[in-house]
């Protein structure tokens, strides 16, 4: 049974004229929001970071391969996780298309997680992926972009994500149902799981001197969710009463 309300053609036409000046609207303040953020003051980055990746070990200004600008996508997957989080991949499966258009614009994307290279190819290869991925091989990048956090950060209450202190769901105690959900599917317990977060950094490089110049967690990242961008745009939006994605390869056929 249809429960939404049906119209006419003139009548959907004119809502749609008025949805179109709302649309019209977001964009021109997503525009000015754009540049605010590229109005952000750089910091210079003088810490030495290394990275092991399939091509050696890397700096941080290796990452940028030949290019200006650096894109990291902050991909949870700790050292004790079996597998990358379900989140985490679903966004990841957009990164080859999107990596190569990029790469002609003089930007890199690379992922950095906490788990040891070996885990992170086997499970590339597993997803079906070819961005460059690299390990943070237990040194302080992710500590210091604050998207890893330690026991004792957990037991103090001293986790600062998203530019503040508690407030997110892998913050709670206990843990809600789809952070244990999502810990259990990459063999870990929720705290473990939640000792490593998402996020995306951005970082320029000039005169081989590399500069931090943005960081987003959280909801901040829902530009990148592709799925998410298409079903905006269905007829029945998110439809969401629950956790339903899955890794691209633990759907069942049909």
């Amino acid at each position: 049974m249809n429960t939404h309300t049906v119209g006419t053609r003139e009548e959907w036409l004119a809502a749609r004229l008025r949805l179109l000046e709302a649309e019209k609207a977001l964009t021109r303040r997503g525009d000015e929001l754009v540049r605010q953020r590229q109005a952000l003051p750089w910091v210079r980055v003088d810490r030495r970071y290394l990275f092991d990746t399939d091509k050696g070990t890397a700096t941080l200004a290796d990452l940028f391969q030949g290019r200006s600008q650096l894109l990291v996508y902050h991909f949870m997957f700790g050292p004790d996780y079996t597998a990358g989080c379900p989140s985490c991949s679903a966004i990841a499966d957009g990164f080859d298309g999107f990596a190569v258009h990029l790469a002609h614009h003089d930007v890199a994307l690379v992922a950095v997680s906490r788990a040891p290279l070996a885990k992170l190819l086997a499970y590339r290869d597993r997803m079906g992926w070819s961005f460059p991925w690299a390990s943070a091989r237990g040194g302080e990048f992710n500590v210091d972009f604050n998207v890893s956090f330690t026991e004792e950060q957990q037991r103090t209450g001293e986790v600062e994500y998203n530019y503040q202190r508690g407030g997110h769901a892998m913050d709670a105690l206990p843990a809600p149902a789809p952070v244990v959900e999502f810990a259990a599917s990459c063999g870990v317990n929720a705290p473990t799981y939640a000792r490593d977060r998402p996020g995306l950094s951005a970082f320029a490089l000039e005169d081989g001197v590399v500069y931090h110049t943005y960081s987003t967690f959280a909801r901040g990242l829902d530009g990148l969710w592709g799925m998410y961008q298409w079903l905006d745009r269905a007829p029945k939006g998110r439809n969401e009463t629950g956790i339903w994605w899955r890794r691209h390869d633990e759907y069942r056929a049909g």
